[in-house]
C-alpha cells in the first residue's frame, strides 16, 4: 500500500508545525547519531528516499556531494523542498519508494530517514537500492524502532496520576501492519523485528557495518516536554550497510 497522507491538507498543515519541520535537522533528536554514521559525501552521487522537505538533500550538498536526487510521493513535501532549495545539483522527483527504478550503479550513497516503516515489502525495496548503488556504496537507513512499533497504540502505560510508568511491548513477533494514530490521523506502519530488518538487507546483498539506537540530542532533553522519557526506551534504529 502506498500511503500519501502528506497531500491531505489538514495532515500536512499539522506536520508542517512539528519542530523537525520548522527547525530542520537540529530539531531531530536522532540527527547527531545519523550524521556521524554517514560516509564522506564529497563528490558523491546521493539518493534520498522519502526526502520530505529535503533537509538531508541540502545537507549532502553542503558536504560536497556532486549531485542529489530526492524522492517522495507527496507533492506537498516536494513543493516545500523546492521552495527551500536553490541548487541546480538537487533534483526532486515524485516517485513512490516502492517504484524506484534507477540504473545500476547510479549512486554512491543512499539515505532513507524515517520512511521505510511505511513500506510493506522492505526486502524488495532493499534489492532495488542494492541495484542502483555502486559496489562498495553505502546505504544509511533509519526507521521507528521495533520496540516502538510493536503495539499500534505507540504510547506509554500511565498511572492513576497520568505519570508514565513504562513502555509496554507486546506482539513483538507478530509482524505486519499497525494502524497507528499520528497527528490525529490513522496511518499504517509495518512492524518488523530487528532480525527481519537485518536479514532483509543481508538477503538483498548488503553487509551490515553499524547499528545505532540513538538517544535524543542532549540539547533537546530539556527543550521539549517529555523528551527525557525518550532515554527510557529506543524510538529509532539506524543501520549502516554497504553493497558487497
Amino acid at each position: 500500500m502506498k500511503q500519501n497522507k502528506y497531500d491531505e491538507q489538514g495532515f500536512f498543515e499539522k506536520y508542517s508545525q512539528m519542530p523537525r519541520s520548522t527547525g530542520g535537522l537540529k530539531e531531530a533528536g536522532e540527527w547527531p547519531a545519523l550524521r556521524v554514521m554517514l560516509p564522506d559525501l564529497q563528490d558523491k552521487r546521493v539518493l534520498d528516499l522519502g526526502c520530505g522537505f529535503g533537509w538531508h538533500c541540502r545537507y549532502a550538498r553542503e558536504q560536497g556531494a556532486r549531485s542529489v536526487v530526492g524522492v517522495d510521493l507527496s507533492e506537498n513535501m516536494l513543493e516545500r523542498a523546492r521552495e527551500l532549495s536553490e541548487d541546480s545539483a538537487i533534483e526532486y522527483r515524485r516517485i513512490a519508494m516502492e517504484d524506484i527504478d534507477f540504473a545500476e550503479g547510479e549512486f554512491e550513497v543512499v539515505i532513507s530517514s524515517l520512511a521505510l516503516h511505511y513500506i510493506e515489502d522492505l526486502e524488495d525495496v532493499c534489492r532495488k537500492i542494492h541495484h542502483c548503488l555502486v559496489p562498495g556504496g553505502t546505504f544509511i537507513l533509519s526507521f521507528e524502532h521495533p520496540i516502538f512499533t510493536a503495539r499500534a497504540a505507540q504510547d506509554w502505560y500511565v498511572g492513576s496520576e497520568g505519570e508514565r510508568l513504562h513502555w509496554p511491548v507486546d506482539d513483538y513477533q507478530s509482524e505486519g501492519p499497525r494502524y497507528a494514530n499520528f497527528l490525529e490521523t490513522e496511518v499504517v506502519k509495518y512492524h518488523r523485528t530487528v532480525a527481519t530488518h537485518l536479514n532483509s538487507l543481508i538477503r538483498a546483498g548488503f553487509m551490515i557495518t553499524e547499528l545505532c539506537e540513538p538517544q535524543p540530542a542532549v540539547e533537546l532533553l530539556d527543550k521539549y516536554e517529555g523528551m527525557r522519557d525518550e532515554l527510557r526506551r529506543p524510538m529509532f534504529l539506524i543501520i549502516s550497510a554497504v553493497k558487497r
